[in-house]
């Protein structure tokens, strides 16, 4: 008895594709890296020379205050660390000295920051101007942002305090 054997095109032209295309005879993989490389943490603040205002010489203490100007952070690090902003004064000199250190003396009134990006921005109020404490906080970071306030400053001149200019340095920092 005789068998026939009968092959479907559909078979033969699938062998005959395969045999167009030959397989490789080894395979081998080749690991690909990217590296995204951070950025810096800055901060940039008004220039200046800003005036808190004007006061008349007076046998009472006075307070004169005004913004300071937009701060702004900027944190191009691309990470999920976050950052605090420190600001102190030294004392005004003039004819005499004002002190910024004493309880009353000075302070930072900071106001809610204005943020893009991710990250919870949080202000804190300084007084007095000296010794530095935080006034932002960043936590829940994630990636670039960037945050922009505008503090006010205030200085209480003493009773008896001589007529001149005054002059002092606020300094911010961020880590």
């Amino acid at each position: 008895m005789r068998r026939t054997l009968v092959i479907s095109p559909l078979i033969a032209g699938a062998a005959a594709v395969t045999l167009a295309f030959p397989v490789p005879a080894t395979a081998a993989d080749t690991p690909v890296t990217v590296q995204v490389t951070s950025g810096t943490l800055d901060i940039a603040v008004p220039t200046g020379p800003v005036n808190l205002g004007t006061a008349s010489v007076s046998g009472s203490a006075q307070t004169v205050s005004s913004q300071l100007g937009n701060v702004t952070v900027t944190d191009g690090r691309g990470g999920t660390a976050g950052w605090t902003v420190t600001a102190n004064a030294v004392d005004f000199t003039g004819p005499q000295t004002i002190s910024v250190s004493a309880p009353g003396s000075s302070s930072y009134d900071t106001p809610q920051a204005s943020v893009s990006g991710t990250a919870t921005v949080t202000p804190s109020d300084l007084e007095p101007l000296y010794p530095a404490n935080p006034v932002q906080t960043a936590t829940a970071v994630n990636g670039i942002n960037s945050a922009t306030w505008n503090p006010t400053i205030s200085l209480t001149i003493p009773g008896n305090a001589l007529a001149g200019t005054y002059s002092s340095t606020i300094t911010h920092s961020v880590a």
